[in-house]
């Protein structure tokens, strides 16, 4: 076990945020930036995991830097660092080194399903200012699109962000879920008023033929719907 420890020592310092001694430990060899533990996982996904941002950086430093380096379930730094919060100056950092913002890990998922699933629009907002942006038309393995996962936490800025990005609006995922599907299942009437004004489908069935006001969890939440659809003239 000390054996394993003292192998793996720097990605243990570089996710306590030991800046001696990851400084220490590279001068002493820089091929330990390079070096995968048992989860596949080189020290700058510990950096970005634990928002290191001074590790981040002396190891974006290193020779031959590779800023979409994977881990063994396909998750690069830049999607780690995208899914923790206050991470973005380690985002920042990744951007300015050229991650690419579209990889997508093991599930099919890009950065943008993460950001979308944690409602962290300023990210959300840098990932469309890259160069390429971001796209919003990617589906995971799910079927799912970031739009899907903004509608399931009910965030309307982030629908918003994503239409305004080119994001479909109607389609399916792998079970026939749209995004509406989405919002109205968790009850997050909000979401499902945003993406109704947006031009969102009220006929599409799911696979068991439900369509996506039926799927709303109580009677207050669809009378909720009803009531905000018909002050907008909006036709369930």
């Amino acid at each position: 076990m000390a054996s394993d420890q003292s192998k793996y020592a720097i990605h243990a310092a570089a996710r306590e945020g030991k800046v001696t001694v990851v400084e220490a430990l590279l001068n002493a060899d820089p091929k330990l930036a390079h070096l995968k533990d048992d989860d596949g996982r080189l020290p700058i996904h510990w950096a970005a995991s634990s928002n290191q941002y001074a590790i981040a950086l002396m190891l974006a430093q290193q020779k031959s830097f590779n800023p979409d380096v994977e881990d063994d379930s396909g998750w690069t730094p830049l999607m780690i660092a995208a899914s923790v919060k206050d991470g973005d100056s380690v985002v920042d950092l990744l951007l300015s080194r050229g991650a690419d913002v579209n990889q997508k890990n093991n599930n099919g998922q890009t950065v943008l399903h993460f950001v979308a699933s944690k409602n962290n629009l300023d990210v959300a907002r840098k990932l469309f200012d890259s160069k390429p942006p971001a796209s919003t038309r990617v589906r995971d393995k799910r079927g799912q699109y970031p739009l899907h996962r903004a509608a399931a936490i009910g965030s309307v800025p982030m629908l918003k962000l994503l239409l305004e990005n080119r994001s479909p609006l109607n389609a399916t995922d792998n079970v026939g879920y749209t995004a509406l599907h989405h919002a109205i299942a968790e009850g997050n009437g909000a979401a499902a008023i945003a993406l109704l004004k947006a031009g969102a489908e009220t006929d599409k069935r799911d696979f068991d033929g439900h369509m996506a006001l039926d799927l709303a969890p109580d009677k207050e939440v669809r009378k909720y719907i009803e009531r905000e659809a018909e002050n907008e003239g909006i036709d369930l």
